[in-house]
């Protein structure tokens, strides 16, 4: 069972309504399942009325996920997004920065690297390089 990750720990997984892919999705999909090379353009005009939208991060080196999260968040949408993969505990503030509500990752990698480092990183809002540059 996986692990998710939010700005308070770890938590069990509350999402039961399951996923499908962005190329299986009908008008009324209630959560999409995208790999981290999807355009986020056609993926926001496809949306309809998602509730939650899980991106793949098939390696922690692999970046196009936060990009398709700023991307959707500044278009408006406004639904659950999640992160699933190769997060590592380092990039946590940047999935929280990039528009990720929360970061779902497998019990191995919660192993390695346990609840209190992602903690740490918790207060990403506190922790903007950016804010602090211009500050």
């Amino acid at each position: 069972m996986n692990v998710i990750v939010n700005d308070e720990g770890f938590a069990p997984d509350d999402w039961t309504d399951g996923f499908v892919t962005l190329e299986d999705a009908a008008n009324d999909v209630v959560a999409l399942d995208v790999a981290s090379d999807t355009d986020p353009d056609e993926l926001f005009e496809r949306l309809g009325s998602a509730k939650m939208v899980r991106v793949d991060f098939p390696s922690s080196a692999d970046g196009r996920g936060f990009t398709i999260a700023r991307i959707l968040r500044l278009k408006g949408y406004t639904g659950r997004l999640r992160a699933r993969g190769h997060v590592l505990a380092d990039q946590f503030a940047m999935a929280r920065r990039s528009g990720f509500d929360e970061v779902e990752i497998d019990q191995a990698l919660a192993q390695r690297q346990p609840e209190d480092q992602w903690l740490a990183r918790s207060n990403w809002e506190d922790n903007n390089y950016q804010a602090r540059l211009r500050g």
